[in-house]
């Protein structure tokens, strides 16, 4: 709710600055289409920049590091893998162990 809300305001200021910049309106419609363009842009892309945690560890050819921290969203603790071939990172919640 709260990312749609951020994203219309984007876009409504990108409106804004195309409206003003219609009008001859000095300065305005630079500052609006700048800072319009980065949130619609910011909002968008953070899912792609930031990636979800996994669940399960990553196959085969991932290596777990000794990177470790506790994630601020979920309180839980997060292994990091790493790919040696292509570079990119996983981060895998910890699980706690259930005992019986």
């Amino acid at each position: 709710m709260l990312r749609g809300a951020v994203l219309a305001v984007g876009i409504l200021m990108l409106l804004a600055g195309v409206a003003t910049a219609g009008l001859g309106v000095p300065g305005a419609p630079l500052w609006l289409l700048i800072a319009g363009g980065t949130i619609t842009a910011g909002t968008l892309l953070e899912r792609v920049i930031y990636k979800p945690l996994l669940r399960e560890k990553p196959g085969a050819g991932w290596v777990k590091t000794a990177e470790r921290f506790i994630d601020p969203d979920t309180g839980q603790p997060v292994d990091v893998f790493y790919n040696p071939r292509t570079g990119e990172r996983q981060y895998v919640a910890d699980e706690p162990e259930k005992k019986a």
